[in-house]
């Protein structure tokens, strides 16, 4: 295993997920998941293999991960992706007939139902979707299906509504309380929940209940807007489930005592010294939280120099703090080199405040952390460095846009 390979395994975050090997030419040649990534993925470098899976780790080069909040979501996330990237090692090392597939009839009224084996069927008869690894996750997932879209799972139509109708959970095409044509809405709404695409599913159902509240339907408006929040939900799960590993991986990186739930990231923006702004942007538990975002028209500085313009904003950004008494982040970023970052603590000095701050290089991203003589270069996949990039990226595209709001005015104001 490469330097490289190795630092990427060991940063690898103790959560559930999906992990995809890569080779030296950069094609995935195998995706798995795990309940724990760190410890599934470095399981391949520190024991004992059989002869296809050690053919498999001499050609890994590279890894990626995707989080997920629970085992299920993993499991619909790995099957969607193999069928998308159509892995060499997966097709290798696994064998499709003992693995459950989803069995979508084809039908005016399709069945959706988990089968174990992929039968040989006339074309037409029936969709298979899959395979996955676990039937008893399966299931579950296609109860959470089936709670936010009902579908029928009889295997003869009933003469009259059952049970599930009663409980919401089928939409009775049997006794005519739904048409063909809607029924087959709901057929590519799972499709599109099992393919993990919950946010193209998520933009579809929002225009159907505008359509359908526009033809002034509001009670099936008002359950599809029901399906939206179940389905907001499922994806704000799987935000937090990464924010959340973001901020610990920061943490651990700098050394910090807590999670930085606090974040505030400045950005200089000028154009040859003319409408110097600057900009502030906080981050709240890994999100953006625009209420407390802030823009500072250079007062003090004239002409071109990057250090003073940011003494200047973190001079006046945290003496209001202090004189209105309000709490301090937890973190601050600087856009900028080790310099910028020096600036920027000598101002805090000067406040008698002692707040956590590093500050991010553009050109090779390299992290300056106070008190460390080397700067830290992460790989491009880490978690803590996602979330300072993010960061870092949202406060230049606030001073920019501040910027060019000051250029137009000036130009407005000449004519």
């Amino acid at each position: 295993m490469n330097k490289s390979l190795k630092e990427k395994v060991s940063q690898l975050p103790d959560s559930c997920g999906v992990y995809l090997f890569r080779d030296a030419d950069g094609t995935i040649i195998y995706i798995g998941k795990a309940k724990s990534l760190k410890k599934r993925v470095q399981s391949y470098f520190s024991r004992q293999l059989d002869g296809k899976t050690q053919v498999l780790v001499s050609k890994i080069a590279d890894v990626e991960f995707r989080l997920t909040p629970s085992e299920l979501q993993a499991e619909l996330l790995e099957a969607a992706l193999i069928k998308e990237n159509q892995p060499h090692y997966n097709i290798d090392l696994k064998d499709d007939k003992s693995f459950p597939w989803i069995r979508i009839s084809r039908e005016d009224f399709p069945v959706v139902s988990v089968c174990r084996k992929k039968k040989t069927e006339k074309e037409g008869v029936a969709l298979y979707i899959g395979p996955y690894t676990s039937a008893d996750l399966l299931r579950q997932a296609l109860k959470l299906i089936r709670r936010v879209f009902g579908f029928r799972s009889c295997r003869v139509m009933p003469r009259e509504p059952c049970l599930y109708w009663r409980l919401k959970l089928c939409p009775a095409p049997c006794a005519g309380k739904i048409s063909s044509s809607d029924y087959r809405l709901i057929i590519e709404q799972i499709k599109l929940f099992l393919e993990s695409k919950h946010q193209e599913l998520i933009e579809k159902l929002a225009r159907r209940m505008r359509e359908l509240s526009a033809e002034r339907k509001f009670e099936e408006a008002a359950l599809v807007r029901d399906q939206i929040n179940a389905l907001a939900a499922i994806s704000s799960s799987s935000s937090r489930t990464v924010a959340l590993n973001e901020l610990e991986g920061l943490r651990d990186l700098i050394s910090l005592e807590r999670v930085p739930s606090r974040i505030e990231a400045f950005d200089i923006s000028n154009f040859h010294g003319t409408s110097a702004v600057g900009s502030m942007v906080s981050f709240l538990n890994g999100s953006p939280d625009k209420n407390n975002y802030r823009r500072f028209r250079i007062k003090t500085v004239f002409g071109i120099d990057d250090y003073k313009m940011l003494a200047e904003v973190v001079g006046r950004r945290y003496s209001r703090l202090l004189k209105e008494g309000r709490l301090m982040p937890d973190l601050i970023l600087i856009d900028g080199g080790r310099q910028h970052l020096a600036v920027a603590l000598r101002e805090l000095e000067k406040l008698g405040l002692r707040i956590p701050a590093v500050s991010i290089a553009k050109e090779e991203e390299n992290i300056y952390v106070p008190g460390r003589p080397e700067p830290i270069h992460l790989s491009s996949d880490t978690p803590a460095l996602n979330l300072i990039r993010k960061v870092r990226d949202e406060a230049h595209r606030f001073a920019i846009s501040y910027h060019r709001l000051l250029r137009k005015k000036r130009v407005l104001h000449k004519k």
